[in-house]
């Protein structure tokens, strides 16, 4: 089938290509035998017109023609072209000399009268004389006297046929070219129409297939190199459109999770405020409804409205800051900090107010360690790690020391040691209101949106954060802060 297809383009190509050949080189034959029969025909019009010249110019000079027309029999009577002229000259109207036959007085009245008789001035100089079955060539001169008149007669056809004769090579050489233009005409449309066969075949196959990937060998040409282009054009194209969709996919997937992550987070949200919120009014009734209430009990009601209160403005506060730092990260404030001293003042600030509890916050931070960042952001990223390690850890101390740096971003370590989480707890450490204990953790006062906070400012600041189990104990959290160029 597909020899087929080629044998129908190769001659839909070699056919009309063939015929333009011929058709050329039989134009140019043609015009070239013409061209070559004109020019013949005026060197014979050339010759016959010195031959009258001369012949009167020897009258005129006191020489006898017949001397020079002695010579042109002689010389001419062996001339392939000039064999066949006739001269005769009249003196005083009667014929004195003539080459060849004689032209007889009928035809010179004729040729004098100008009936019938093209001269060679005449555009259209060729005629049938009466009575003769060739055509013929006339001229004529006149000496100045009017004493002496020649007249020259040639019969033009011959010579133009046996001008034609010599013209034969001229058209082997055209059939030779014609011959030569056929067979490559034919190698160049078989050539092509494979090529434009194979260039079908694709354009099929990638319209009802588009994840063909083409495996085509084209010829070594302009129609092979343009073949190869579309198909590398279709290859790309084919690549392309993969990698939209995949980037559709990736973008609608991401667009998904973040609606899901955020009707998750209202949802959270509305059950983490449902809580506080219950127990606020809970404890409100109970003392509006008992007016008589003692006042220990009073208190008590009242300060666990307080706790209650606090903890849903942390709730609330710490909910900002999480929405503030995924949706509004592009707004954030940052300049060069030196972060030793952020880590110094916080640890103090941490100590002073009785947040570490028992625990110890060592730290090694070189003291000129600057880095892009916001201040707020970095304390509170300090102070969500430290609450984390003192609720949850069990440990004595937690620790924060600079690990590297690449050209880039100082690495830093944060760990405890105390007794780490669960393994299948890992991966979900940074997850929104993630409690690994949810019981204990709210009897400790967490949101579960700690963790999530120091992801979302580390990230908003162009870091990386992750967590794993120390081997010797303790959880561990390794983090990057982008380097100051200032």
């Amino acid at each position: 089938m597909a020899l087929k297809r080629q044998i129908k383009y190769q001659w839909r190509m070699f056919l009309p290509l063939v015929a333009i050949i011929w058709t050329i080189l039989l134009v140019m034959g043609i015009w070239m035998y013409n061209l070559e029969r004109e020019l013949k025909v005026e060197v014979l019009r050339q010759q016959v017109a010195v031959v009258i010249k001369r012949v009167i110019a020897a009258y005129e000079n006191n020489d006898d023609p017949r001397t020079f027309l002695n010579f042109v029999e002689t010389y001419y009577i062996d001339h392939p072209d000039f064999d066949a002229i006739e001269i005769s000259t009249y003196y005083k109207g009667k014929l004195a000399k003539y080459t060849g036959r004689p032209i007889d007085n009928a035809t010179v009245r004729e040729i004098n009268e100008g009936s019938n008789i093209k001269f060679a001035d005449d555009p259209d100089r060729y005629s049938s004389h009466p009575g003769m079955r060739d055509n013929y060539y006339y001229d004529m001169g006149r000496s100045a006297d009017g004493r002496l008149a020649v007249y020259a007669r040639l019969p033009f056809d011959a010579k133009v046929v046996r001008s034609a004769k010599t013209t034969n090579d001229l058209f082997v050489l055209v059939l030779a070219m014609a011959a030569i233009g056929t067979i490559l005409a034919f190698a160049m449309s078989r050539r092509l129409g494979r090529n434009i066969r194979l260039l079908s075949d694709f354009a099929e196959r990638a319209q009802t297939d588009p994840k063909f990937v083409p495996d085509v060998q084209f010829s070594d040409d302009e129609l092979g190199d343009i073949s190869r282009h579309l198909v590398q054009f279709h290859a790309q194209r084919n690549a392309s459109i993969i990698k939209l969709k995949r980037e559709h996919d990736v973008a609608l997937h991401a667009i998904e999770e973040k609606s899901r992550i955020k009707r998750d987070l209202t949802n959270n949200i509305n059950h983490e405020l449902k809580t506080p919120i219950a127990v606020i009014k809970g404890y409100l009734d109970t003392i509006h409804d008992h007016p008589d209430m003692d006042e220990d009990s009073r208190r008590h009601f009242l300060s666990k409205v307080s706790e209650h209160v606090d903890r849903l403005s942390t709730l609330l506060n710490d909910i900002s800051n999480i929405t503030r730092l995924e949706y509004g990260a592009q707004m954030i404030n940052t300049e060069p900090i030196d972060f030793h001293e952020v880590v110094f003042q916080a640890v103090s600030d941490f100590e002073t107010s009785g947040m570490l509890g028992k625990m110890i916050f060592n730290y090694d931070v070189p003291t000129y360690c600057r880095v892009v960042g916001n201040h707020q952001l970095l304390t509170g990223l300090l102070s969500n790690l430290t609450k984390n390690a003192v609720a949850y850890s069990h440990g004595t101390e937690c620790n924060l020391v600079l690990t590297g740096e690449d050209p880039e971003c100082y690495h830093f370590a944060f760990y405890d040691d105390g007794t780490g989480v669960r393994p299948e707890s890992i991966p979900h450490l940074f997850e929104r209101f993630f409690r690994e204990d949810s019981g204990r953790s709210r009897k400790r006062g967490g949101t579960g949106l700690g963790l999530s906070i120091v992801q979302s400012t580390v990230e908003a600041l162009g870091g990386t954060i992750t967590a794993e189990n120390r081997q010797s104990g303790g959880l561990l959290f390794r983090f990057t802060l982008k380097k100051s160029k200032d």
